[in-house]
């Protein structure tokens, strides 16, 4: 397999995001289930990094710098058995280590582009260590210079190239070496129970990042501009980024699985656990539990069920079994109910749903995924049959 979605496309695809007025997100995936999702959502790229694999078994991404593991072999198996055979038609970057003493730097890189990565990053990345660690390693040989090198041959070799940095040094090297975006690393993002605790403020990381892009504006402005990390964990914190610099996007890893996960593990276990819990007199399945309801609770509650599990596989047998009622008798309710059956009401939600989407010019696959659909083509061919005109038509005619 030589690399599913070339530079040139993955180029493409980001320029147009941009020139249309859109951010650019990276995601720092560390588990499949992510990956798919933070897909759905629409992320543009995603990274590969062992940071994300250490996050998603309950370790601090700094276990990237420490000797628990081999970092490339752990991108290599995780991005080549969980990510690629899920992002089927998205870029994966491969988080490279080019200081590894027990790989031959050019062969391997080969190797990556052969496997299906669309490109590559410099992780773990000597920018982030300083002080007399990273003295000594740079006297072993482990040094920046490495990176920068595996971004140049990287380039040589048409691959996509992101390069971590923090300062206009770095940042000049990997522009000189030809790197398709820059990333000003910021540090290990804060928040969370397993995030840093210190930080540089988000006025500092503004002033550091401005300095930075402001010198690539003036060398080579075409080159894709994004920060990682440090003291950006919200939307709000990254619109405050963007108005106060030429920052084209965001690259992210904690804001978008650990995060998320430790609260809703943490909330949801504890509230399995509190016996004394209050519940919604108005939800379905607590008015079953108290024996107090109605034949229109079942219809709403399908409603209910639609609108909030669209996007996945419903059968309304499901259903069915979920509230302890048979199935032809909850699909003729339905139908007696709404003068419509389930699957056409299904179908109706989900093609005006579709619709919302491509107003938006959201790509017709990416919309399909959105709205329920596993096949582009059937939607497709469902889009025309029902609402009389081709999906790439609706597009032109409402956009």
């Amino acid at each position: 397999m030589v690399g599913k979605i070339n530079r040139e496309e993955v180029l493409m695809k980001l320029k147009n995001q941009i020139n249309k007025g859109n951010h650019i997100v990276g995601t720092v995936v560390g588990s499949g289930m992510t990956a798919k999702y933070t897909a759905l959502g629409g992320a543009d790229l995603f990274l590969a990094l062992s940071a994300g694999i250490y996050r998603l078994s309950g370790r601090s991404s700094l276990c990237s710098y420490l000797p628990y593991g081999n970092s490339n072999e752990l991108v290599m198996n995780f991005g080549a058995k969980e990510l690629l055979p899920i992002l089927i038609d998205k870029p994966v970057i491969f988080g490279l280590n080019a200081s590894d003493p027990t790989i031959h730097l050019y062969e391997y890189i080969k190797g990556i582009k052969r496997d299906g990565f669309s490109g590559i990053v410099n992780f773990p990345t000597m920018s982030l260590l300083d002080g007399s660690f990273r003295e000594n390693l740079e006297a072993q040989n482990n040094s920046y210079k490495n990176e920068v090198e595996a971004i140049r041959f990287a380039h040589y070799c048409d691959l996509f190239t992101i390069a971590f940095a923090t300062n206009i040094e770095e940042a000049k090297a990997m522009v000189e070496a030809g790197c398709d975006c820059l990333c000003v690393h910021l540090g290990f993002t804060r928040g969370g129970s397993l995030g840093v605790n210190q930080a540089i403020s988000l006025t500092r990381a503004k002033i550091k990042a401005e300095e930075i892009f402001n010198y690539i504006d003036s060398i080579r402005p075409e080159i894709i501009k994004v920060v990682y990390g440090g003291p950006i964990s919200t939307p709000i914190d990254m619109k405050y980024i963007y108005k106060n610099s030429t920052c084209n996007g965001y690259f992210g890893g904690s804001t978008f699985d650990r995060i998320p996960v430790e609260n809703i593990i943490l909330k949801t276990t504890q509230e399995f656990k509190n016996s004394h819990l209050e519940l919604d007199k108005n939800d379905l399945i607590v008015k079953l539990i108290e024996n107090d309801y109605q034949k229109k609770d079942y219809v709403d509650f399908v409603k209910s069920y639609i609108k909030n599990n669209y996007k996945e596989r419903i059968l309304l047998s499901d259903i069915a079994l979920l509230i302890h009622v048979s199935y032809p008798y909850l699909s003729s309710l339905f139908s007696k109910t709404l003068n419509i059956s389930f699957t056409q009401y299904l179908l109706k939600y989900r093609l005006d749903k579709s619709k919302e989407l491509l107003i938006r010019n959201q790509p017709i696959k990416e919309v399909a995924m959105s709205v329920g659909f596993s096949d582009p083509m059937q939607f497709s061919k469902m889009f025309k049959k029902h609402i009389g005109i081709s999906p790439s038509k609706y597009k032109e005619q409402n956009i």
